[in-house]
């Protein structure tokens, strides 16, 4: 039994592995992957950054396009990391049986999903850092709080992986993605202070936005970007991201090793 012990790799390889597994596919099928996760976000920033910040004088004494940069760095990676933990992982889980075949290997389910949500989370700020570093150009970032501003980044798409993988655990067809994609992720990138300032909603919609993890990426790392926000503010910004992260990780490992094992 110790002999058979000694054998299994220990919790942090067995998450990398599976980390490095994807890494592996992602550079397959890289120039793909880079079009949809620094292109598509750049796009954006020059339409509606640049396209409707022209009607816009100015919002918190900043230009619009310096506003909206912080909001597109949170959306864009919040997108990539809960798509990759949705409909990439309900093939793995469903049609692939990719998850079935790991768990006869040393890999216990709680190594595949925080694999898996630690890959979602690295894509996601891949996105970020890949939109980061055109933006440079257009005059957005101009220090190293771009710096702290991706760690609160990886970590709310840390978040929003483990929710994708929860989705993941509770769909039964990819018709069923659908509806947490239209019905949270959507409207929250619309009412998390990502294309206008929060004051702009009624105050009971205000207070209401704070149940949304992006609000709280959102606000950190536009404080963290812009200034005007103290750093206490930040930091619980930044609890709550974490509170939220370890919740859904916890729920998605359950569902995920009911599934696999039971």
């Amino acid at each position: 039994m110790k002999a058979e012990l000694a054998r299994l790799p220990n919790k942090q390889y067995g998450i990398y592995q599976v980390w490095y597994r994807n890494f592996m596919q992602f550079q397959k099928s890289w120039l793909v992957n880079l079009f949809w996760i620094v292109i598509e976000p750049l796009f954006t920033l020059l339409a509606i950054g640049y396209g409707v910040g022209a009607f816009i004088p100015s919002v918190d004494g900043y230009s619009y396009a310096d506003f909206f940069f912080p909001g597109l760095l949170c959306v864009s990676s919040m997108m990539v990391a809960f798509f990759v933990s949705t409909y990439d992982n309900f093939s793995k889980l469903t049609y692939q049986k990719t998850y079935a075949t790991m768990i006869l290997t040393p890999l216990d389910p709680e190594q595949i999903v925080i694999g898996e949500l630690l890959w979602g989370a690295s894509k996601g700020t891949l996105s970020a850092i890949g939109v980061s570093i055109v933006a440079f150009g257009f005059g957005h970032i101009d220090s190293w709080k771009i710096i702290p501003a991706l760690i609160v980044i990886f970590i709310s798409s840390f978040l929003f992986s483990a929710l994708g993988m929860l989705v993941t655990s509770l769909v039964k067809n990819y018709e069923g993605i659908i509806y947490p994609t239209s019905g949270l992720i959507v409207p929250m990138s619309l009412f998390a202070g990502t294309y206008f300032p929060l004051d702009q909603l009624p105050v009971w919609a205000r207070y209401l936005s704070y149940l949304l993890p992006l609000t709280h990426t959102t606000r950190a790392v536009r404080g963290l970007l812009l200034g005007g926000l103290p750093w206490w503010q930040i930091l619980i910004h930044l609890i709550v991201l974490i509170l939220f992260a370890v919740v859904f990780t916890k729920i998605s490992i359950k569902r995920i090793t009911e599934k696999l094992i039971h």
